[in-house]
């Protein structure tokens, strides 16, 4: 066959398959008037949905260190000084979950430590919101304005997702206004990025940039299949290169359903720690794929250990769900309701088998970027039973630091304990809290770390 022969039956193909491909789609793809391909009809559905969010908020204004000495003020003949504070405002996005309710759906991050939320809808209507819930652990919140007529994006089914489906952004990046982007869905499953508590991002090369968090990330049906949340960028003032990450619609929907029972997350707990299952890990534990995770720690009591998990057991499956990697495992149970039993398939000693567990609320945590900035992607809770410092020293263990956070910065490790603030001795989690509860001034950390003790101060 000659090359011009060959072109001719390539592009005849491509042909082809563009008209079944538009043929199946589930809305106009060429307008009326010119013919021209066109998502206009879809998104002159779904804009409505996506609504633009200001927040603003009250932040104490640090003096400097020498005027909150007594004796300094009284030798120089200062006055007490009020405190002061300054007005932060933010820009985000939103998406309207529930149009009867006025539910919207946005990110944690957007709404942090707003006094006020507003909404504005594209018809021009804004309304003051009341937070509903959040959760910091997934950058989930939702939010309900007083409003009426409104129109919600339908949810899609995230587990459907392909690496190719076409995908459109819809947010209000920089303020600018309601803006629209294109591209694919890049990847699924993203984890490990260390942006959030709980991650299962979905990868996009849409366009999305600040202001963008918490818009809509619709298929070319105009469905809801994430909420936009973060971008990677090599620079802190860098703007979008094409790889931004959503937080997949199942995962969203499972944490809606806690934030209206319950206000918060409650989050289930297995009582394991586990390791990704690498090709050698598969190799000496005799299983033929490299995916799942090992079992290398097993809290006492929990749940894991009342169903019989024990070290070196292979999970690769939850409720009949392929386990990719240990990560996997923990959304997966992080986001069940406590209550809730469950099917762990599992290999052991070279034989799969299933066992059920019944998961249990996990135990007390609190992030304190809420309470003070420097300790921001830093997760605190009561000293675990299973810790070797249970019962030897009293204080609260640092659970998580996020990459990059100011908590990183400040020099906090995963695992530290920390024992006083400002010379206070620290009990456990609710004598912790108040001490540090929106404290202005410099925090400093006795901080006990691999037995060994020291001072932090975080200015």
């Amino acid at each position: 066959m000659t090359a011009f022969k060959t072109s001719l039956v390539w592009l005849a193909g491509i042909t082809l398959l563009a008209q079944v491909a538009i043929a199946a789609l589930p809305f106009s793809w060429f307008d009326d008037d010119d013919k021209m391909p066109t998502l206009a009809p879809m998104l002159e559905q779904s804009k409505p949905a996506v609504v633009n969010i200001a927040t603003q908020s009250h932040v104490q204004v640090q003096d400097n260190p020498l005027l909150n000495d007594p004796f300094f003020r009284k030798f120089f003949n200062i006055p007490e000084q009020q405190s002061r504070q300054r007005t932060k405002q933010s820009l985000g996005s939103g998406v309207i979950f529930d149009a009867k309710e006025g539910l919207v759906l946005t990110n944690n991050h957007v709404i942090h430590r707003a006094d006020e939320i507003t909404v504005s809808l594209t018809d021009g209507r804004s309304f003051e919101a009341e937070l509903v819930g959040s959760d910091p652990a997934t950058d989930v919140a939702l939010i309900k304005i007083p409003a009426e007529h409104l129109i919600a994006l339908p949810l899609a089914n995230s587990d459907k997702l392909r690496v190719g489906d076409f995908v459109v952004a819809i947010g209000n990046p920089f303020g600018l206004g309601q803006t629209v982007t294109s591209g694919i869905v890049s990847a699924l499953g993203r984890s490990g990025l260390g942006i959030e508590g709980y991650e299962n991002f979905i990868q996009t090369d849409a366009s999305i940039n600040p202001g963008n968090s918490g818009g809509a990330l619709v298929n070319l049906r105009g469905e809801l299949v994430g909420i936009n949340t973060a971008i990677f960028s090599p620079g802190q003032k860098a703007g979008n290169i094409g790889i931004g990450f959503a937080i997949p619609s199942n995962m969203v929907k499972q944490i809606t359903d806690q934030l209206l029972e319950y206000g918060e997350v409650r989050r289930a707990h297995l009582g394991v720690q586990m390791q990704d299952i690498t090709a050698d890990l598969a190799k000496a534990f005799n299983i033929k794929s490299a995916g799942g995770g090992v079992v290398t720690r097993i809290v006492k009591g929990s749940a894991a250990d009342e169903a019989g998990l024990k070290v070196g057991d292979v999970v690769t499956a939850i409720d009949g769900q392929r386990t990719v990697n240990a990560d996997s495992l923990r959304n997966t149970v992080g986001l069940l309701m406590v209550g809730e039993t469950i099917e762990l398939t599992i290999i052991r000693d070279g034989k799969e088998t299933v066992l059920k567990a019944t998961v249990k609320e996990a135990k007390k945590q609190v992030s304190q970027g809420d309470v003070h900035p420097k300790l921001s992607g830093a997760t605190f809770g009561n000293i675990e039973e299973e810790s070797p410092y249970f019962g030897k020293i009293k204080g609260v263990m640092i659970y998580s630091v996020k990459r990059g956070s100011a908590a990183e910065l400040a020099g906090l490790r995963a695992n530290d304990i920390i024992t006083s603030v400002n010379k206070q001795t620290v009990e456990n989690l609710e004598s912790f809290k108040p001490l540090v509860l929106n404290n202005s001034k410099q925090l400093l950390l006795n901080i006990t770390r691999n037995w060994q003790a020291m001072f932090l101060i975080l200015r």
